[in-house]
């Protein structure tokens, strides 16, 4: 890790061009329409509800006891002028399930130093390793604990029963740097594994490994160059997948007063290195792709003859001049095969229609997968990014895909894979997510089954108010 002089020299230029950017950010001009990510679908909640005895549909299976829970962004007081999708104070829906009935729904601010400042409340206390200490993209369970987690810069946050944040956590003093929005759980082992970076440091991202006591064991540098947005990584029984791809930190674009200053930078070479799991990183082997850039894996794996197989859904480009959020003219649902002994990539489209956020039956994650879930996008590019009607199912085995449209004017985000406990197929369970519906301005949380994908939902939850689209949601059992 860093020394304590090369610290204190960083976030001494880094406070000075926080003032900078600060002051640019204010001189930035009004913006000549609605932005896409404050309006309509995207609208902001304006506070904190706590409903119970939901209203539901069908039957919710009496298995699924516990939580469900959702991240995203839902800015407090935003700025028109710079706000971006990505940087917004994070909010955390959750629907409590108890057998067979919907308890309750809570919707909460994570309390960062900001959220403090408007709702005027203490913040959370703990440790901060940034400045910056919005967290806003995941939620999930490491070490027993349930954390909000955001990438390049603030520590995870402890989140509660019913949503509360409880504190900042650094892993009870182990981890040291910046922690990550996408880890993953190696289910053999029970590690958790990430890949994380930090815009003060561009010259390096780090591996890092948490116990399955929630303890940092590991943070392993590996030199970069230009300081790369790595959003997701992927893992196989023999190594860690790191996507160094061409969105790139740009100083312009933050002393320009852009909040989330990551560009698609063509001069930056495309690769993937994959690092053995416990080596140095000096070990990588870096395998050269074409330009594109991944948000989202699926799950990688290790072939039969040494090479490895990754599936993810893959952008032509992504920050390539748009400033208030993600903007693709393409993205596609693809398997690449890299070959550590050539150092190539190859990649084969599996479903060239625009789709996101890829989730499978995290049991597999390491290992061989047979069944991916995803997001479809609009066919034509919306300056909201979001908006389609339907899920996918796809069968990499046969190639077959399967579709659940919930209707028009009803906009689904990520569902999850919730395993049956007593059930061994790769796709015996539920998936369940949130929709929205436009025209009602309500939402929904509906529950399929994923071995009838296309049949008509098991349950929906119904909330009576729109939830903003957020990033990513998951399944906490009692």
């Amino acid at each position: 890790m860093t020394s304590a002089l090369e610290t204190r020299v960083r976030r001494t230029v880094s406070g000075a061009i926080d003032v900078i950017a600060g002051f640019n950010r204010r001189r930035l001009p009004e913006p000549d329409r609605p932005h896409p990510f404050l309006t309509g679908l995207h609208e902001p909640m304006r506070q904190e509800l706590t409903i119970e005895d939901l209203q539901v549909t069908g039957a919710i299976p009496k298995a699924l006891n516990g939580r469900y829970l959702r991240i995203g962004p839902n800015p407090i007081a935003a700025n028109p002028r710079a706000y971006h999708w990505f940087v917004g104070d994070g909010m955390i829906h959750g629907v409590a399930l108890e057998d067979g009935q919907a308890k309750w729904y809570r919707n909460r601010w994570v309390r960062s130093a900001q959220v403090g400042r408007q709702l005027h409340v203490a913040p959370a206390p703990g440790p901060r390793h940034s400045t910056f200490d919005t967290v806003n993209t995941a939620i999930g369970v490491i070490g027993g604990e349930t954390l909000a987690l955001v990438e390049a810069g603030s520590t995870p946050v402890r989140v509660g029963e019913e949503l509360e944040t409880i504190a900042y956590t650094d892993f009870h003093g182990t981890l040291k740097g910046a922690f990550t929005a996408h880890p993953h759980c190696d289910p053999l082992t029970g590690e958790t594994h990430a890949v994380t970076y930090q815009a003060p440091d561009p010259g390096r991202v780090w591996h890092v490994v948490v116990t399955p006591d929630g303890r940092v064991r590991r943070e392993e540098p590996i030199k970069v160059g230009d300081g790369p947005s790595i959003h997701d990584c992927a893992i196989t029984s023999r190594y860690v997948l790191v996507l160094d791809l061409p969105v790139t930190f740009s100083m312009k674009s933050l002393i320009g007063g852009h909040p989330f200053p990551y560009l698609w930078n063509r001069d930056h070479r495309a690769r993937v290195g994959l690092l053995p799991r416990e080596g140095r990183g000096e070990d990588i082997v870096w395998c050269d792709v074409d330009p594109c850039y991944v948000f989202h894996v699926a799950n990688a794996f290790d072939a039969e003859d040494g090479r490895v197989i990754l599936d993810a859904v893959a952008h032509e480009t992504m920050f390539d001049g748009d400033l208030r959020g993600p903007s693709s003219p393409t993205s596609a649902l693809e398997r690449w095969t890299i070959d550590p002994v050539g150092r190539t990539v190859e990649r084969a489209v599996l479903d060239p229609s625009p789709q996101e956020f890829p989730r499978i039956d995290e049991r597999r994650f390491g290992r061989p997968h047979r069944y991916v879930y995803a997001l479809m996008l609009p066919e034509r590019q919306d300056p909201a990014f979001l908006g389609a009607s339907a899920i996918a199912k796809h069968d990499v085995q046969t190639g077959a895909r399967q579709v659940h449209d919930f209707g028009a004017g009803r906009c689904p985000g990520e569902f999850s894979f919730v395993p049956r406990r007593d059930g061994t197929e790769e796709d015996a369970g539920w998936l369940i997510g949130l929709v929205v519906d436009r025209a009602a301005d309500t939402t929904a949380l509906e529950i399929l089954e994923a071995q009838d994908f296309a049949g008509p939902p098991l349950a929906s939850i119904h909330i009576p108010h729109r939830i903003p689209p957020g990033f990513h949601g998951c399944w906490v059992a009692r």
